[in-house]
């Protein structure tokens, strides 16, 4: 494993990252601190799962660096700009409608969502990243999955339900 490797893993960081911060300037700046911090420890390296360290190295710089600035807003549509998909206009509209449904996820059921859905990461590897124990993890993913559910379906409006009275 070298430092070659680091470097096929940068899309998955890019994506990540853009997931996170919703500004492509942003994002290139988090994947390169997330770089640079990984080959300045790169002594500290374990043979392992080099995706899951490398996530975690960012996660970590992303909640300094928005504890540093305050809140952190979710981007919507920019969040899942780089998500291949098919040339379509109901696909495009599906993924607003996605995009718009991950934003209205609290932070913490999203990020699970990114990783184990978006990066295909494991549970465990998830866990490891963000730095919770898996039950943790697994409740978040499974109150998340079943709120975006919601949401995408059309349950959650967040329009004012109206009486109509005849």
């Amino acid at each position: 494993m070298g430092r070659q490797d680091i470097v096929a893993e940068i899309p998955r960081l890019r994506r990540y990252a853009r997931a996170l911060t919703g500004d492509a300037a942003r994002a290139d700046d988090l994947v390169q601190d997330t770089l640079e911090r990984a080959l300045g420890k790169w002594a500290l390296w374990r043979p392992g799962n080099l995706r899951a360290w490398l996530f975690s190295i960012m996660h970590n710089l992303f909640v300094n660096q928005t504890r540093v600035a305050g809140t952190v807003d979710f981007p919507g549509d920019a969040a899942l700009a780089e998500i291949p998909v098919r040339d379509s206009q109901a696909d495009a509209l599906e993924l607003r409608d996605l995009a718009g449904s991950l934003a209205r996820l609290p932070a913490e059921q999203r990020e699970v969502l990114l990783l184990v859905g978006l990066e295909d990461l494991s549970y465990e590897d998830a866990a490891k990243i963000l730095g919770l124990p898996l039950g943790t993890v697994m409740s978040r993913l499974s109150r998340g999955r079943q709120r975006l559910r919601s949401l995408l379906s059309g349950a959650e409006t967040g329009a004012p339900h109206l009486k109509v009275v005849r």
